[in-house]
């Protein structure tokens, strides 16, 4: 017989393993809400979605389960006392809130991101105020609920949701690194941008049934299975859906490719991640994610670090000219000229239309905003003007409308405060994690000439995917490059690639 805390322990995986399934439901029907499903459903959807989300709290503050946590012992295999801790970090977050707090948060963020949609195509910030402002109350509640449970801040506590274990005080050095840098930076890619010649534009319109069709190849090219995944279109780009159905959306726009390919890569990244988890965890939660620092650093290596680099673009620009019937003579459609143009820096008011140079910039504005409206010293009335100002005085721009401004991302109404930090971590995790990959592996660059993705893959599923969270996102970062995370391998990158004008690689 074995002995009682196994025992504990192997029921505790049930638990998990029927959790799991329960959160990949959640993830069709949350995935079919942004996708396909009627506007009149919305408000039925949000009953169902608060129901499911409400089973699954009480599954997991159920009492058997706060008793089998107390007398698990997961033995000394490393994944699963890795399991066991993660089984107990989710049990935290779980019993800090209580149920009816839980599904409120689901029926509100379900109306107010229907509501969303039109007032961004509307750019109605009044109409979508009392919707905003019911997610953020809640918002609060649940970071109080859980801060008392963590013993950390408020907004601490919201971060531990996305990314576990970082605080406020692990970002704010490298954010007020960036912050000091980022302008003058900035300012000397333009400078040496201007001194080079121009590049030429790429004349459309290019029929979103040839965007498709490119995006799909480019995924399958990346190592993505199109037999556990699919490709749609959404209000905002995202990939979601279930285990063994990694779901992924972009946008179309006629008059210009490049967004909507450049987000399917983005996209494909997180895509390759979920689908590189080791298998045999992969119903338990050490076999998930090690939270959106690492996811996004997924993402951005495959967008910015890789696909905006010469070599890849040497390679995919017989593909593109194939894709929209363009002549192999015409000078725009040469590699030289498609690198300049998916290099090019220029400070935009759209956040998942930014470069790589002025993105973290993005994200720096919606960092201070967030922490201020989860502390109270910003009123939600004053979101607009707090934003404009945030991205005036960091990108030198002058914010027209609010579809263009605070309206344009759909996490503060999906109620995901916490969530912003993460893009830019990622980003500074994907030039460190790039620059590991490609001197230790010689065979990198020269695969990617070739449009060959398999040695790059095989380094990220060795170093991080198959890593899963049996470690922490610092812990993976710095068993994989050597270092912790920082900022010294994005400035270098940044400078290498746009002021030296170094070999891109």
């Amino acid at each position: 017989m074995l002995p009682i805390m196994n025992t504990a322990y192997q029921s505790l995986e049930r638990h998990f393993a029927r959790l799991s399934s329960l959160s990949d439901a959640l993830g069709i029907l949350c995935w079919d809400k942004e996708v396909t499903m009627p506007h009149g459903a919305a408000n039925r959807r949000g009953e169902n979605l608060a129901i499911l989300e409400g089973l699954r709290h009480e599954i997991l503050t159920a009492p058997e389960m706060a008793d089998l946590l107390a007398s698990a012992d997961a033995g000394d295999d490393v994944w699963r006392k890795a399991n066991l801790a993660q089984m107990r970090r989710i049990h935290t977050h779980a019993t800090a809130l209580p149920g009816d707090l839980v599904e409120a948060c689901t029926q509100a963020t379900t109306r107010s991101e229907m509501a969303w949609r039109e007032a961004r195509r509307d750019n109605d910030f009044a109409g979508f105020l009392p919707y905003l402002t019911e997610v953020l109350n809640l918002t609060r509640q649940v970071a109080d609920a859980k801060a008392a449970a963590l013993g950390v801040t408020p907004y601490d506590a919201l971060l531990d949701s996305f990314d576990p274990g970082t605080r406020q005080t692990d970002i704010d050095p490298i954010f007020t690194r960036l912050r000091a840098e980022l302008p003058d930076l900035i300012a000397a890619v333009l400078e040496k941008q201007a001194s080079l010649p121009s590049s030429k534009p790429l004349q459309g319109p290019f029929p979103v049934p040839q965007q498709e069709a490119l995006g799909r190849k480019l995924m399958q090219q990346l190592g993505f299975d199109m037999t556990r995944g699919r490709l749609d279109v959404s209000t905002h780009p995202f990939c979601g859906g279930a285990t063994h159905d990694v779901r992924l959306t972009t946008r179309y726009e006629e008059a210009d490719f490049i967004p909507a390919m450049m987000g399917v890569l983005h996209e494909t990244g997180h895509a390759l991640y979920e689908q590189g988890l080791p298998e045999k965890w992969i119903s338990q939660p050490v076999g998930q994610a090690a939270g959106m620092t690492v996811h996004e650093s997924q993402s951005l290596m495959v967008e910015m670090q890789v696909c905006r680099s010469q070599a890849f673009v040497n390679w995919v620009a017989p593909l593109l000219r194939q894709s929209f019937s363009a002549s192999e003579t015409d000078a725009a459609w040469q590699p030289d000229n498609l690198h300049r143009l998916l290099t090019h820096v220029q400070p935009g008011l759209i956040r998942v239309d930014s470069d790589e140079v002025t993105y973290p910039a993005h994200i720096l504005v919606r960092y201070e905003i967030e922490k201020a409206l989860i502390s109270g010293d910003l009123a939600l009335k004053d979101l607009p003007g707090a934003f404009n100002d945030g991205i005036h005085a960091l990108l030198g721009l002058n914010v027209p409308d609010d579809r263009r401004g605070c309206l344009q991302d759909i996490h503060w109404p999906e109620g995901l405060f916490g969530y912003f930090p993460c893009y830019a971590l990622g980003a500074l995790a994907s030039a460190q994690l790039r620059a590991t990959a490609y001197q230790q592996d010689a065979t990198i660059a020269p695969a990617i000439g070739e449009g060959n993705f398999a040695p790059l893959m095989q380094w990220l599923r060795t170093n991080v995917h198959q890593r899963a969270s049996s470690a922490s996102m610092p812990d993976i970062i710095r068993s994989a490059t050597g270092a912790s995370l920082g900022a010294d391998a994005y400035l270098s990158h940044i400078r290498r690639r746009y002021l030296d004008r170094a070999p891109d690689a």
